[in-house]
């Protein structure tokens, strides 16, 4: 598990490649700033990442995001094949729900 600024948790990113994770914390810390800025109460956000399907040159990835905002949960859950894309629409689908 990784910390990010006490209220942002990373959770199965250690196994990604160090520059993908530099690109990961900025995604996710543009986002987190987002959700503060906009939500009110917000507490904290966890990112879970889970490798699907891992083949050679073909792999998905599965991020459940969590927030919790003023004592309610927020979820979303998406599967691609791009990390990234994969990371920014989970984080698309929390701020529309809030």
């Amino acid at each position: 598990m990784i910390e990010l600024g006490g209220n942002i948790t990373l959770v199965g990113f250690k196994e990604i490649e160090p520059a993908e994770l530099i690109v990961v914390k900025k995604i996710v810390g543009g986002y987190a700033r987002k959700l503060s800025d906009t939500v009110e109460n917000f507490e904290s956000l966890s990112m879970t990442l889970k490798e699907i399907h891992k083949t050679p040159k073909s792999q998905k990835f599965e991020i459940h995001g969590k927030v919790l905002a003023g004592g309610k949960s927020y979820n979303s859950e998406v599967v691609e094949r791009n990390l990234f894309v994969v990371l920014d629409s989970t984080l698309k689908k929390l701020l529309a729900q809030m």
